[in-house]
């Protein structure tokens, strides 16, 4: 069963609209969304959109997710906007950036550099006095041992207004989105984040543990931070009856609720899955995961 909230903007495909508490859909419970394999779905006409997974090709993507392209790091931040600046001035044109979008950006450059210039001269500054403070206070000192000598500082720059990352992501999103651009300019200009790979599917398996809530189990799953790779999970049930381990539901939000109805007496039951991309199985099984219900 998949949830809904009030805010939904999902499609009902009964109505064409976003889902409404007096949706015909007879799937629409105060529940949730009942699923393919949640006892009392109700399949959907071939003429509606189907709510089920679909059986089609694989829709794995050919471009792989990429990182955030702004360095975290201080000093790597720098040298990128350093980068830009450098190499911007043959792309000026073909983007249509006027003069002072150019300069200015020159300008947070230079100055995020002799800020962080003078930190650096600052902070060693203040290890030496407070090395030197120590000797001074303790009395002892190795020969030749003087008072630290003022480090020069580096030449001032023009300051410019804060917000230095926020007026780069600014110009960098107008950049990106102008016909011209492509992904080999914007590595020349550094504003290209690294492609992630994607988890190890030789030994990649969903984790999930499993909680009583409402008299329904709920079956506690996440994309374990791999959602771009990942379509939906695939989730089976041994309840016990000698049947072993039977189609349950594919879930594509995460936390499934099997609302089958608790036994009168104890029983344990077992839940494994595998995750999909499409219509395949992709990664490893889980371990199983068991619990005790009814009694």
């Amino acid at each position: 069963m998949k949830p809904l909230f009030w805010d939904s903007t999902e499609i009902d495909p009964w109505t064409g609209q976003a889902y409404t508490w007096d949706s015909p859909n007879p799937n629409v419970t105060w529940d949730g969304l009942l699923e393919p394999g949640d006892p009392g779905f109700v399949p959907y006409p071939s003429t509606l959109l189907p709510q089920a997974p679909s059986k089609s090709k694989s829709k794995r993507k050919t471009h792989m997710p990429k990182s955030d392209y702004i360095k975290s790091r201080d000093d790597e931040f720098a040298a990128q906007l350093a980068t830009f600046k450098n190499n911007i001035g043959d792309h000026t044109a073909a983007f249509g950036l006027s003069p002072a979008q150019i300069t200015g950006q020159a300008a947070d450059a230079d100055y995020l550099a002799f800020v962080l210039a003078s930190q650096e001269v600052c902070s060693n500054c203040s290890q030496q006095w407070t090395a030197w403070k120590d000797i001074v206070r303790d009395g002892t000192a190795p020969p030749g041992t003087a008072q630290p000598v003022d480090a020069p500082m580096p030449d001032p720059v023009p300051a410019v207004a804060p917000g230095i990352e926020a007026r780069f992501r600014a110009l960098v999103k107008i950049i990106k989105a102008h016909p011209a651009y492509n992904a080999s300019i914007g590595e020349s200009l550094g504003i290209e984040g690294a492609a992630h790979t994607g988890p190890d599917f030789a030994v990649f398996k969903p984790e999930f543990d499993l909680v009583l809530t409402g008299g329904q189990v709920l079956v506690r799953w996440t994309w374990q931070g791999q959602s771009a790779f990942l379509d939906m999970i695939e989730i089976l049930v041994d309840r016990g009856g000698g049947a072993g381990f039977v189609f349950l539901a594919q879930d594509t939000t995460p936390g499934y609720v099997d609302a089958t109805p608790l036994p009168a007496t104890a029983q344990k039951w077992s839940y494994k899955a595998i995750f999909r991309v499409g219509d395949q199985r992709i990664g490893q099984w889980s371990d199983v995961v068991s619990i005790t219900v009814g009694g």
